[in-house]
């Protein structure tokens, strides 16, 4: 039968749960808001009331239902974040069965597994802070848990912060090491599970109201930093997903013509040369500028020019793209892309339909298609003369076009790119939704330009004779006394209109992008790289694990080495005596084997009377601790001190 495990004090206990508190922390910072709040308020309740005894069963169990439904409720289905926020559950519920000393070691193994799945959430270097600080918690913890077994004598509270770190430092060499050399695979040999909530970024859909989220989600979408000739910020679309279909709700993607290639297009001008970071956006969508004319390897474009990626993006990804703008777009536009371009779905928005009908009997046909274009700029005189700019929009009818254009005309940029298009494909004129982002703001520390989620956008491309597919964007039509209840200041870090905050973001977005580009951005083509300025360029995935082996092989040595010698010398009095030792044999001063320490002392002090009193003072006081009474803690972690202060 085995021994029944004795019982925590209250010392034990309170490390227990700040280790366990520690290890919850990073991991509810990347739950929903609702679950990270909630799972955080339980977990502190629950250690409050089982404090001095286990709570009972039966409470357990309907807490951890209760735990379960939420989850259920918040986040449905299966994925990443689904089982995240379940051990969350798990871990924040597990100090109500935790009173012994063997259930507190269960409670800080079991906690550890938090900030490691804090990791499939975010790689970021909060959550890598979090997670050192919780391991950290942990080992202090569990030397708190042997010291009251008995297993060890218990350090005072900096000895074993001390202690830890040491371990810390024992094993980053080999960290570092694997980190950088071990061979790294070109694309992973699986995928990471789909999140099952999910995240704001750009749709293949788009359906009114949807996009008001991203719009005020100002997080990081990309990075861009040009070579050469860079654009107006005016000028700068990032084009995301092309939406062809829409039922008179919902605008969809035309997923077929991925397999189709770029139709033929003919650039205005050279273009430009950049490179884009993409945060994670756990699909193949990718953005670029303009139309892009020349991608890397692992992306291409669609018919419609939509750029993408071979295999879904779930980390930072980095893509050296050049792009143009267009003189001449499919100038030849295929009779079933036409049809498409043209289709409307019957029943919906009448009054739209009736208006573009009635616009092109008034414009008539013309080959060289000058009648579509007075068509166009008459939509665009409309919006200029009668409409406004606002995130403050009611919930959408059947009809949400009619009701856009004729009722409310207030809205943002998807009903009006909604509604252009909508009214174009009405009038006869070939016309499509593209969304994407639209501007940029540039960061002076570091060079490089920031797009964010709040500067996603949706603008209309319509076919005209000769050009073939030409932008229009008609929220940028709106006069801009009519823009109201959107954000006032779109610069980072400006708070009520003052600056004060804005040198703080570009640092910490700097400082953000370099942990992307060194740490996140490191890949097998990166670490190729790594060892060109040592002439190790060439160096293939097997002499790269040969190099890892040897670096590898010092970092164990050097680890088995510490280990041994503080094995050797576990008495840190004693190491402390012999480094003091060791300090005066590099002079010619060492002690004898056969030599007392008085007597070595007062040697030294026939040469340098000042050094020897002190050093005979040591070796009494050293002599006192070894084999007199037990000296008080206090006076011991002194008289080390004192030791490694000491010089010849």
């Amino acid at each position: 039968m085995a021994e029944a495990s004795p019982p925590m004090g209250n010392p034990a206990r309170a490390y227990v749960q700040l280790a366990a508190a520690a290890c919850l922390l990073p991991l509810l910072l990347q739950l929903p808001p609702s679950l990270g709040i909630g799972f955080g308020l339980g977990a502190l309740a629950v250690m409050a009331a089982s404090w001095q005894r286990p709570m009972p069963a039966v409470l357990r169990l309907l807490l951890g239902g209760c735990a379960l439904l939420a989850v259920a409720l918040v986040a449905p289905g299966i994925g990443r974040d689904t089982a995240c926020a379940v051990l969350a559950a798990m871990l924040a519920l597990k100090p109500a069965e935790t009173s012994t000393l063997r259930d507190g070691r269960s409670l800080v193994g079991f906690g550890l597994f938090a900030p490691f799945a804090t990791f499939l959430l975010d790689q970021g270097p909060l959550s890598l802070l979090l997670a050192l600080a919780a391991v950290l918690l942990a080992l202090l913890a569990l030397q708190r848990l042997a010291a009251e077994q008995g297993e060890m004598t218990q350090p005072s509270a900096r000895g074993a912060t001390l202690g830890v770190l040491r371990l810390f430092a024992l094993g980053l060499p080999l960290a570092l090491a694997a980190f950088w050399l071990f061979p790294r695979l070109p694309t992973p040999l699986w995928g990471l599970p789909q999140r099952s909530v999910a995240t704001s970024g750009l749709s293949d859909t788009m359906s009114p109201g949807e996009m008001a989220d991203l719009l005020l989600d100002d997080s990081p979408a990309a990075r861009v930093q040009f070579f050469g000739a860079t654009p107006a910020p005016q000028q700068m679309y990032w084009r995301g997903p092309v939406l062809w279909d829409f039922d008179g709700r919902t605008w969809r993607q035309a997923r077929d013509l991925q397999r189709f290639p770029a139709a033929p297009m003919r650039p205005a001008g050279p273009g430009w040369d950049y490179r884009i970071d993409l945060e994670p956006t756990e699909n193949r969508q990718l953005i670029a500028l303009d139309l892009p004319t020349q991608l890397p390897d692992g992306a291409y474009v669609s018919r419609d020019y939509t750029p993408w990626a071979a295999t879904p993006q779930y980390n930072v990804s980095r893509w050296r793209i050049r792009s143009a703008p267009p003189a001449a777009f499919e100038a030849e536009l295929p009779a079933p892309l036409r049809a498409r371009a043209l289709a409307l779905p019957r029943g919906y928005n009448p009054r739209t339909v009736a208006l573009g009908r009635q616009w092109r009997r008034e414009a008539g046909r013309d080959p060289r298609g000058r009648s579509d274009a007075a068509i166009a700029d008459r939509a665009l005189a409309m919006i200029r003369r009668d409409f406004a700019y606002t995130l403050n929009v009611p919930l959408a009818g059947r009809n949400e076009v009619d009701d856009f254009l004729f009722d409310r005309k207030q809205g943002y940029c998807e009903h009006f790119s909604s509604a252009f298009v909508v009214l174009m494909r009405a009038a006869g004129i070939p016309a499509r939704v593209v969304t994407g982002y639209a501007g940029a703001y540039r960061n002076p520390i570091g060079g490089y330009w920031l797009v964010r989620k709040s500067d996603a956008h949706a603008w209309a491309e319509v076919w005209l004779p000769v050009r073939g597919w030409v932008r229009v964007d008609p929220t940028a039509a709106v006069a801009p006394e009519r823009v109201y209840n959107t954000i006032a200041d779109r610069q980072p870090g400006r708070i009520a209109g003052l600056d004060a905050l804005v040198p703080v973001f570009n640092a910490g977005d700097w400082l953000r992008r370099g942990w992307n580009d060194f740490v996140l951005g490191f890949d097998a083509r990166r670490q190729q790289s790594l060892l060109k300025p040592l002439g190790l360029e060439a160096l293939g995935a097997s002499g790269l694990a040969a190099l890892f082996a040897a670096i590898a092989a010092l970092a164990l040595a050097w680890m088995a080495w510490l280990i041994a010698r503080g094995e050797r010398q576990r008495d840190p009095l004693l190491r402390a005596w012999h480094a003091l030792e060791a300090r005066y044999r590099k002079l010619g001063r060492g002690r004898a084997p056969h030599e007392p320490a008085q007597a070595w002392a007062a040697r030294v002090a026939a040469d340098r009377p000042r050094v020897g009193e002190h050093l005979a003072t040591l070796a009494q006081r050293v002599s006192d601790a070894r084999y007199a009474p037990a000296s008080a803690p206090d006076a011991l972690r002194a008289l080390v001190r004192d030791l490694r202060r000491h010089r010849p």
